[in-house]
């Protein structure tokens, strides 16, 4: 039965920048669950009003309620961001639905005083990631062990997150990946030829923030030794120590050209799309959205070795672990196995990586967290059953089940 604007559930989005989506992909999430969810819902959605002007504010958006929250909704800020965004939100909404952990130490108090339902997504193992000191990702650490506890339910977006969660905290998260058919499929122009004269021959790309973790340095020192072939990468380079000596080095280099950010959508996807090749460096997190978007538009990738890699491209990529294994690929692949890959990307992308299949996912859950009581785990009921009778039922080698839900 559809519901009527009095009777819809009332859901909160936050954790993102915002929209109209410009920055990343928590923001690329909540416009697409706009798109197909705020018919179904009363959605409201929690805005950086450092990122929106007031003269550019909207009060609605897409059928959307925005409120703007005025801090950063990242770095530091984000706690407080989210923190202020759950406050507001526990006056009117039904379901909170937070992006990312970072105001996850409110979330004992909300459980305990309220009967808000909270989803949240855990994005990836935040707490792994070089960009944070030492205190951070102690906080982070302890943040998504308060997510996962004290959420109705909690979501990861690739299948060796659900492993990691499932593992130390004994719960059941639920897999929902980004979507990818945003993205453009550009035949370039003449003007573009013009502007982009790379696009005429053969070259690779990475997009991404340029951060250790993504092995920046490991690509752009694989390409060093490749003088033959080009190489596009788009990135932040000025936001840090790290990409500004990156970025010096690499202009010795003549096959290798680096772009500063580009939000166009048209143009990131003309450069992407156009490509021979796409190399993946990233090595934290879960499902990258950059990845799922190269994969739709038909790219053979060349991944970094770690498990959300080969989850998210269902081992049909070809991996690297260091800049010289990346050079033998490149070198040694033929063009018959790239187009086999990027063929089978695509197909994967297609089956897995849709908005409007990724929105009916979340759409379940809500539905889900409206009615639930107790949240599902999957620690093993011989954890409550007394030893002495797992000896005397002669399966005294279930007493050491405990190993495989090590925390430690």
């Amino acid at each position: 039965m559809k519901r009527t604007k009095t009777n819809k559930i009332k859901v909160a989005i936050i954790g993102s920048v915002g929209i109209p989506a410009k920055y990343g992909g928590f923001e690329t999430l909540t416009e697409h669950l706009v798109d197909n969810l705020s018919n179904e819902y009363d959605l409201t959605v929690y805005c950086s009003g450092k990122k929106y002007p007031k003269n550019s504010r909207k009060k609605q958006y897409k059928n959307a309620t925005l409120k703007y929250i005025p801090l950063q909704a990242n770095g530091i800020q984000s706690i407080p961001y989210d923190t202020l965004s759950i406050i507001h939100a526990l006056f009117y909404t039904d379901v909170l639905l937070i992006l990312g952990v970072a105001g996850a130490w409110i979330l004992p108090f909300v459980k305990l005083f309220t009967k808000k339902k909270i989803i949240i997504s855990i994005d990836g193992i935040e707490w792994k990631r070089d960009k944070w000191n030492r205190i951070a990702k102690w906080y982070l650490f302890w943040a998504e062990s308060m997510a996962v506890k004290y959420s109705h339910i909690d979501i990861s977006d690739n299948e060796a997150i659900q492993d990691y969660t499932a593992m130390r905290y004994g719960t059941l998260s639920r897999i929902i990946e980004y979507g990818a058919d945003h993205t453009l499929k550009v035949s370039p122009s003449e003007s573009d030829l013009n502007e982009f004269p790379f696009l005429k021959n053969n070259y690779a790309v990475k997009v991404c923030r340029i951060e250790p973790e993504n092995n920046v340095h490991e690509v752009l020192e694989a390409f060093m030794d490749l003088p033959d072939y080009q190489l596009v990468m788009v990135g932040n380079w000025n936001n840090s120590e790290y990409g500004i000596i990156f970025k010096e080095k690499a202009k010795a280099y003549k096959n290798i050209l680096l772009l500063d950010p580009i939000y166009d959508q048209r143009k990131l996807d003309l450069i992407r799309g156009n490509a021979t090749l796409y190399i993946h460096g990233h090595s934290a997190g879960g499902t990258n959205p950059s990845l799922v978007e190269a994969m739709y538009l038909g790219l053979p990738i060349l991944a970094y070795n770690v498990s959300y890699n080969r989850k998210t491209t269902e081992n049909k990529a070809l991996y690297f672990n260091n800049q010289f294994e990346l050079v033998e690929l490149v070198n040694n692949t033929s063009s018959e196995t790239l187009t086999e890959i990027g063929e089978n990307m695509e197909k994967i992308a297609m089956r897995r990586y849709i908005w409007e299949k990724i929105a009916i996912k979340y759409q379940a859950l809500i539905e889900e967290a409206f009615k639930i009581k107790v949240k599902n785990n999957i620690q093993p009921k011989t954890k409550n059953v007394d030893e002495s009778k797992l000896i005397d039922m002669n399966i005294a080698h279930l007493k050491h089940h405990k190993s495989f839900y090590d925390k430690k």
